[in-house]
């Protein structure tokens, strides 16, 4: 490998004394505690919270699981993913939930124990009220008292959900089994009493986020005691006695109990995704003994994960938080096959595990940052079975997945988070035996986009990406399948893409590939074709090629829950060459500074973490700050290792970790299936992986003066390592010496080899930074990669299809020549126009300072038509070259058109100036209001003022400037025409609070009258939904300060038929004020 040399400070001495001033305490924290669990052999599930991050949007769940368990048997209180601390009904106990996910899935099969008469068959209305102090949760386990009475126990084994309910004495003790109701959309299910014991149901559904293929979820529930009696209902109708129900909507199944001398009811229910055979073996093989000998085995299988990491020191508070993160790492992925070993793959079809076990439920965009890297450490045998399992998806279902749902792809993210994912496992022996395998599938996935024949949208933007070097931001363009879409977030998936290629490079090297390491180690480079040498900020691009979006980086557009500065660290495959492409260690330590507000983080950790880096849990756009709370922000801390101030990467991760708490609202943001609480747990340790794809491991001080981790001598021969680093306290945090397996360690990082040869790593701290870690020398490396030579070339037109009135004014151009390629490349632009437009100038020739950056170069155009030139479309034709490099060939579409209300061609534009009433156009720093909310459009990216052209038609635009009034909102009123014939009225109009279907009257001269529609999609949404199509895309509306929220809005055209054998003399406009009119023309006739 190579590494770049780094000028640094002249003498060391500055380096520390410039440090120390720098050296400010975090507020004093309690006495360090012992060991966690009391001893090197103690309990310590007790230390483990399931109710951290239950409220503000963590989204966990308290319930009872086994670690990877199929089953998570857990309340719902009414809250989209399931369990809300602040809510107080349950509405039932669910065996399906996914820790930390964003939008609602799983929660089938809600099981809720009832007395007296079945009155109501929604969830929501037989809820039953219940009270904090009267629940409690451990791993594996969860009690509740009911406002009911009814006391309600749940634990779990792998395959199996077990429910024990005392209830008071009562002829009429019921257990509600709801098979029509989830988390998830039901599309349909069945419910079948089988016996005076055993209730079956199979439950199909989709969606996550969005559409999704239907899956189908199989239970058997085996209760301890014959039903009383028995019924089902369908809908709202409860039929007593049925023993079988079939809906579409809300269904399921009542078993009644006598406990008027028996009060406690025990039930276990098996899930499958094979079958009802499934469900029966699996209830076979984990439904025998008691509850309580099963709670005791869930327990114990906590215990022995847990027991991998034995902490001393810190707080009480931080040994509970780490454990509850530690806890909650070993949530996901989940078990997906039966006991027999056989499990429904994403072909449809039932495969057998052949000696693995078959893992599913892949939130890959966010657990390949952290949790697999932890998981690869502390259950590397699992670990390998679920990078199998990914590979059996590929040749099951012909695609690796993007984020999977037990048996389908979602689309949910961007990007292409699985080829970092398996090279990960590459890199931690995790694949031996199936390195080649792996390797065919991974260079299929990122050489091919999945094609249109398949539900995923694995690398869709591949085509563009190859050719260009990045996926182009395209929000307009149609979206073919459900889930997230890579060209609505160009820029990111650039990054992510890169990313992944310059892994699947270095694997490819290791492996002998040689052509193919050089292929995808120089595509891992493609993060220089979003970076604007301009700005020296990452920048989305369009289909042409030119930089789009606003330059602020703070109000950057494509980013997914992110913006430019955000994702501005997130190129650890090549960090020297990110730094010296935005200006040198210096450029980048001031940014950083900026980033994490460093000198205010200093004065008040806590505080600016709190205050300063979170704004909410779903704050991600519009930010220049850091956000601890998201996955693109999560290894930015660790950069300071690689720019010489590692003592920084301390602060900002020290002061991130106060935002994980003993407490319901103690996770930031999602958690995502464990990805947040493997951060908290890698970087409480002090150990954090730096690059995904290497064996890289960042080193910053514990949280704990000393950390023991036991690790399987199969994949880790040294049996486990230790940290150690005495007296950390939040006032003596920073490294002075560290020792790696006894010798010293002058490296910010360590390496997968280094943890297999179970070498511990020693560190010593105090209260100043020291000159640790500050040599060029001591930096992570980046990836190997050869030079880029290649040369890209595009040529880009704004406006992209001018318009101009004839005989009027010449319409401007400006020509974006983009070049990258080594060092200075030289280029020239030719025009060229047809017949009668004229065009100055027609050739133009530059330099520009590309160092494989995109450097643009804007050639001003004046395209102009003489009176007389009939009205049409009219190509220019713009070239640029590349001298040594491409040619780029942009067609210009000129529409040429006559603004008159005479005649029978061209346009009237109308005169809608005494109608407005609204400004809803803001500019810079100006707010408007067009929804009521602060929003407004952006004048910056609306037509001029006065007449003009806009696709081909001739309107009179409204003054955009100040608080001038430019809507007309419609309530009612009539809006006289230029009365004359006309074939159609050309309308730009909006809507917002949601769509607006409506109908207008056209009113003519001879006293008739006629219906027309007027019809407007959101504002806000992606694309229009009632026929219209797009007249003004503005990539980011304004706030009610005039700046950026990130939210893409649109002005929508439609034309309204008329007709042309009357004359036109009005239009009364529907009576809702939701809709509103920008510009009206007719078309003369």
């Amino acid at each position: 490998m190579t590494r770049r040399t780094r000028l640094r400070r002249a003498a060391t001495a500055a380096v520390v004394a410039l440090a120390a001033t720098f050296a400010v305490a975090l507020p004093a924290r309690a006495a360090s505690a012992g060991p966690a669990g009391g001893s090197a052999g103690g309990d310590l599930t007790h230390l483990v919270n399931p109710f951290i991050g239950t409220q503000n949007d963590g989204n966990t769940y308290p319930g009872a699981a086994v670690p990877f368990g199929m089953v998570q048997l857990s309340p719902d209180t009414g809250h989209n993913t399931g369990y809300d601390y602040g809510q107080d009904h349950i509405l039932g106990f669910s065996s399906v939930h996914l820790s930390g996910v964003g939008c609602g899935l799983g929660g089938d099969l809600p099981v809720l124990p009832t007395t007296g008469d079945i009155t109501s068959t929604d969830d929501a209305q037989y809820a039953a009220q219940f009270s904090h102090s009267d629940e409690s949760a451990s791993p594996g386990a969860y009690q509740v008292k009911l406002a009911t009475g009814i006391t309600a126990e749940l634990t779990a084994t792998t395959r199996t959900g077990w429910q024990r309910y005392t209830f008071p004495a009562t002829d009429k003790a019921n257990v509600l089994l709801n098979s029509g109701q989830a988390l998830h959309k039901v599309t349909s299910s069945t419910v079948t009493v089988v016996d005076d014991r055993t209730v079956l149901t199979a439950i199909t559904g989709s969606g996550f986020c969005q559409d999704t293929k239907p899956y189908t979820l199989y239970t058997e529930t085996r209760f301890d005691r014959p039903f009383a009696s028995y019924g089902t209902w369908n809908g709202a109708t409860v039929t007593a006695g049925s023993a079988s129900s079939t809906s579409t909507g809300r269904g399921g199944a009542y078993v009644r109990f006598d406990t008027t001398k028996d009060r406690s009811v025990t039930a276990v229910t098996s899930l499958s995704w094979t079958g009802p055979a499934g469900a029966a073996k699996n209830l076979a093989a984990e439904g025998h003994g008691s509850f309580d000998r099963t709670r005791s085995a869930a327990k114990q299988a906590w215990q022995d994960r847990l027991a991998q990491i034995r902490v001393t020191g810190g707080t009480d508070e931080q040994q509970r938080t780490f454990y509850s993160s530690l806890y909650r790492s070993f949530l996901a992925p989940n078990v997906g096959d039966d006991v027999d070993g056989r499990y429904t793959g994403w072909d449809g079809k039932i495969h057998p595990a052949n000696g693995i076990t078959y893992y599913q439920n892949w939130s890959l965009w966010d657990t390949y940052r952290t949790q697999q890297q932890l998981l690869a450490l502390l259950a590397p045998r699992e670990s390998r079975d679920m990078a199998l399992s990914l590979l059996r998806v590929a040749d099951e279902s012909g695609q690796l997945p993007r984020w999977g749902y037990a048996t389908v792809e979602t689309n949910i993210m961007t990007g292409d988070p699985v080829t970092p994912f398996l090279v990960d496992a590459y890199r931690q022996g995790l694949l031996k035996g199936h390195e080649e395998e792996a390797y065919r599938v991974l260079k299929e996935h990122v050489d091919h986009a999945a094609p249109d024949s398949s539900p995923s949208a694995d690398r869709q933007a591949d085509a563009e990406y190859l050719a260009n070097g990045y996926v182009p931001y395209d929000p307009t363009r149609p979206q073919t399948k459900p889930g997230d879409d890579d060209y609505q977030h160009g820029p990111s998936a650039t990054l992510e893409y890169a990313l992944a290629d310059a892994a699947l490079g270095g694997m490819a090297k290791d492996l002998g590939h040689t052509a193919d390491a050089a292929k995808y180690l120089t595509r891992g480079q493609n993060y220089r074709s979003i970076l604007n040498p301009a700005t020296g900020f990452f920048q989305a691009r369009d289909t042409d090629g030119a930089f789009v979006g606003p330059s602020d980086p703070a109000a950057s557009v494509g980013f997914h829950e992110g913006t430019s500065w955000q994702y501005m660290w997130l190129v650890p495959q090549d960090l020297p060459g990110l730094v010296d492409r935005i200006g040198g260690e210096s450029t980048a330590n001031a940014r950083l500074d900026s980033f994490f507000a460093y000198d205010q983080l200093l004065k008040d950790p806590a505080g600016t973490a709190r205050d300063v880096w979170v704004n909410g849990p779903y704050s991600y756009y519009n930010q220049d700050k850091y956000n601890p709370q998201n996955e693109p922000d999560l290894s930015a801390p660790y950069t300071y290792l690689s720019t010489g101030q590692p003592w920084k990467t301390t602060d900002v991760v020290h002061a991130a970790l106060t935002l994980f708490a003993d407490a319901p609202d103690g996770v930031t943001g999602n958690d995502d299936l464990g990805t947040m609480s493997a951060w908290q747990v890698l970087s409480a340790i002090g150990i954090y992986p730096m690059a995904p794809g290497t064996d890289q491991w960042g080193v910053s001080t514990p949280l704990f003066d000393r950390v023991d981790l036991k690790l399987d001598k199969a994949y880790y021969p040294g049996g486990g390592m230790t940290v150690t680093a005495p007296g950390s306290s939040d006032t003596d945090r920073y490294i002075q010496t560290a020792r790696l397996g006894g010798k010293a360690l002058t490296d910010t990082y360590l390496t997968t080899a280094d943890i297999k040869a179970g070498k511990d790593l020693a560190l010593t701290v105090g209260g100043k930074p020291s000159t640790w870690g500050t040599a060029a020398s001591a930096a992570p490396p980046a990836l190997d990669h050869v030079p880029d030579n290649r040369r890209h070339t595009s040529a880009a037109a704004d406006p992209a299809a001018p318009g101009i009135l004839t005989g009027g004014a010449a319409a401007d151009v400006d020509v974006s020549a983009v070049l990258s390629g080594p060092g200075t490349v030289s280029g020239s632009v030719t025009v060229s126009a047809a017949g009668p437009l004229t065009v100055d100038p027609k050739q133009a020739s530059f330099t520009v300072v590309s160092d494989s950056l995109p450097a643009t170069h804007v050639v001003p155009l004046h395209v102009s038509a003489p009176a007389g030139t009939p009205d049409g479309t009219y190509p220019v034709t713009v070239a640029v070259k590349q001298a040594g490099g491409p040619t780029a060939t942009r067609t210009v579409p000129v529409s040429v058109t006559t603004a008159s209300c005479q005649g029978t061609s061209g346009y009237c534009p109308q005169d809608l100036s005494a109608q407005y009433d609204l400004d809803g156009v803001g500019a810079a720093g100006t707010g408007a209001d067009f929804d009521g909310t602060g929003t407004s459009y952006p004048a910056e990216q609306m037509p001029a003022a006065g007449t003009g052209v806009l696709a081909g038609r001739a309107y009179d635009f409204p003054d955009t400037s100040g608080s001038a009034k430019n809507f007309a909102t419609a309530h009612g009123q009539t809006v006289p025409l230029v009365q004359r014939a006309y074939s159609g009225l050309d309308v730009l109009l909006s809507a917002h609070g949601g769509d607006v279907t409506s109908t207008a009257t056209v009113h003519y001269t001879d006293g008739s009258t006629s219906q027309v529609a007027l019809n407007a999609t959101d504002w806000a949404a992606g694309s229009p939904r009632l026929g219209e199509d797009i007249a003004v895309h503005a990539d980011s509306r304004y706030n009610a300060s005039g700046t950026p929220d990130g939210v893409a809005v649109n002005l929508w055209h439609i034309s309204v038929p008329l007709d042309s054998g009357r004359t036109a003399e009005s239009i009364t406009l529907p009576d809702n004020t939701n809709l509103a009119l920008y510009a009206i023309s007719g078309h003369n006739a």
